[in-house]
């Protein structure tokens, strides 16, 4: 275990109110198929490459597969009291899950059902809860509860964790920038964190809210950190370069709950509100600073907390607490009608 040093840095932020009239988009944007496995909560699907679809049953402990094309549904056998609570496919396409109540990071070979088990080297460290995979093959998480970030050397099967400084401080999404850096959303309190790749020095991003709870990000091209703040309804982006943050009220207002996350081909951000039922996927165009798409979600969503895009179909998919894995067509750019 390595423990690396702490840079936290206050920020200061501009927020800006925007219409809720953005664009109603078709529902017919959102295909979702019904998981045979009925109040199991699958979620965080992962597109594997031969285009078929991994997720976790987090409640009912699998792992399973979705063949897009004919709606076929398989599932995996993992072991008992692993609930799983995320999932990414590599390369090779071995799907690489996060036992969140079993303290380790398993690898499934598909084509056998075989299962190579990476527990983590410190108890305290007992929930690992979202994975990125990184350019050389290392995997990344966070553990949310024991308040650690950790980098699994798939190769070696060392594992590297870092506790964070602030007490409860709640690691969530994770994503990783094109220098190979984490950054990850710090949900128990109003902060936004990195590490250094070399040297695991933490470094953290204070929102300047102190109500503010990030709790998925994503990243653009620009080098821009993006948040959903759960707590108070609002769209951030955090510059990391200047400390700056900027911030735009949901559609939904205060209690919109935004939740999963993610950024599309054209530096969109897409993410779904969730105090809303139906939850709501909504569209932001940072270009012009504008939200340009909100659609219910046809099942209503109960809640969705994670999203992928797929470059190569220009598809979203998510996972829903009403047993559905769906998929959203994204829409070409195209600003409000009001």
């Amino acid at each position: 275990m390595r423990i690396g040093s702490v840079l936290t840095v206050p920020l200061f932020a501009s927020i800006v109110a925007l219409p809720a009239a953005a664009r109603q988009e078709p529902t017919d944007m959102i295909k979702e198929f019904n998981v045979p496995w009925a109040k199991t909560r699958p979620r965080d699907p992962a597109v594997a490459p031969d285009g078929k679809i991994f997720f976790v049953g987090q409640v009912g402990n699998y792992l399973a597969r979705l063949d897009p094309a004919s709606g076929k549904f398989e599932k995996f056998v993992i072991d008992s009291g692993t609930n799983p609570h995320n999932v990414i496919v590599d390369a090779k396409g071995h799907a690489w899950f996060a036992g969140n109540r079993n303290g380790m990071i398993g690898k499934l070979d598909p084509a056998t059902g075989a299962i190579t088990r990476f527990p983590m080297p410190d108890p305290a460290v007992r929930d690992p809860h979202t994975l990125i995979l990184g350019k050389q093959g290392d995997i990344w998480f966070t553990a949310q509860q024991s308040n650690y970030v950790g980098r699994l050397n798939t190769a070696s099967g060392k594992i590297d964790l870092v506790k964070m400084t602030t007490d409860r401080s709640r690691p969530y999404g994770i994503v990783l920038d094109a220098a190979g850096r984490p950054w990850f959303d710090l949900f128990g309190t109003n902060k936004i964190g990195t590490l250094d790749p070399k040297t695991l020095a933490l470094r953290e991003f204070s929102l300047p809210d102190a109500k503010a709870r990030p709790r998925r990000i994503a990243l653009t091209a620009d080098g821009g950190v993006w948040y959903t703040d759960y707590s108070r309804g609002y769209l951030g982006r955090l510059d990391p370069s200047t400390g700056q943050v900027k911030e735009w009220l949901n559609p939904g207002g205060a209690g919109s709950l935004p939740y999963a996350m993610t950024v599309d081909d054209q530096d969109r951000l897409w993410f779904v509100e969730t105090g809303a039922q139906p939850n709501r996927m909504i569209g932001f165009d940072p270009k012009t600073e504008k939200f340009f798409s909100q659609t219910p979600i046809p099942s209503g969503g109960g809640t969705v907390r994670y999203m992928v895009f797929d470059p190569k179909t220009r598809l979203i998919w998510f996972g829903s607490d009403n047993d559905t894995i769906g998929k959203v067509q994204v829409p070409p750019a195209r600003p409000i009608t009001s």
